[in-house]
């Protein structure tokens, strides 16, 4: 991973069996772009491409739902032997119902990144595994280098599956404890 892991801390990937990609819930929008390397590079799949903001930092990545929604995984494709200085080097993570009360979760260093890096989004005090939100901010504060703009070629966002049986405090994760969780 190459953010760097405050010690205690696990290093964290996105798991299938319990998590699902969020992001196509989401209205996305950035701070400012390129021509050319916009918001939808973000979303495409394809790690040649990259956002790349043009303005004064921060620079900045908003995902909004339409509802509230469990997050659990921020995943980010840098790449620093490609982007050098456009290489974002400290990021702050933020959450709350809309722009006007976002609060900070997250301050995470990415010391020379290449791939994917995954960051938890529950608080670090937190016994949660999740945050519940509306909205998720990802600042770009500083870059690698003293750079100016940045370049972030994917981010995906991963929360816990619903839990298929109602007013079940828990969710099990295999599809035998899930069959016989209810009486009929």
């Amino acid at each position: 991973m190459s953010a760097e892991v405050a010690e205690g801390e696990e290093v964290v990937k996105p798991d299938s069996a319990v998590m699902r990609e969020m992001s196509k819930k989401a209205a996305w929008s950035v701070s400012s772009c390129k021509p050319g390397n916009g918001v939808n590079l973000l979303r495409d799949d394809n790690l040649d491409t990259f956002w790349q903001s043009d303005g004064a930092q921060p620079h900045l990545v908003n995902i909004q739902f339409q509802k509230k929604v469990k997050l659990q995984l921020l995943g980010i494709y840098v790449d620093y032997k490609l982007d050098e200085s456009y290489t974002p080097d400290k990021i702050s993570i933020h959450v709350g119902n809309g722009f006007r009360d976002l609060k900070e979760i997250k301050l995470v260093e990415l010391v020379e990144p290449v791939g994917w890096t995954y960051i938890p989004l529950c608080a670090n005090e937190s016994r949660e595994v999740f945050v519940q939100t509306f909205m998720l901010q990802l600042a770009a504060l500083s870059n690698h280098q003293n750079g100016r703009d940045t370049h972030i070629r994917q981010i995906k966002v991963y929360g816990p599956y619903p839990n298929p049986v109602p007013l079940q405090e828990f969710q099990y994760t295999s599809l035998e404890f899930t069959m016989f969780s209810t009486l009929r």
